[in-house]
């Protein structure tokens, strides 16, 4: 089983809220998740927007959770995961166009 870090979509139309949850990798976006560790509102100041449990993710990380690039960048900038440390390797998943 893959668990993920994740971001849920909440809110109305144009007015996203998320929420920040550990979830497995094969559940829908908006689907069941294992436990919410935070939330996270683009749309107010930046101070006010992120609202992250650091106990919690620094459990799922140790137990090999894996952050989505936006969550990633999101613990980043709360101080539970560090700029150069812990970095997720990115994958390409484009195909390769042969002539």
């Amino acid at each position: 089983m893959a668990v993920k870090i994740r971001l849920t979509r909440l809110g109305d139309k144009k007015s996203p809220f998320y929420r920040v949850v550990v979830a497995d990798s094969r559940v829908a976006r908006d689907g069941k998740y294992i436990e919410q560790i935070g939330t996270y509102n683009p749309l107010v100041e930046e101070d006010k927007q992120l609202n992250i449990n650091k106990e919690l993710a620094e459990k799922w990380l140790k137990n090999g959770a894996q952050p989505t690039e936006t969550t990633k960048s999101i613990l980043q900038r709360v101080g539970v995961l560090s700029v150069k440390g812990n970095s997720v390797p990115k994958t390409n998943n484009k195909k390769k166009k042969s002539k």
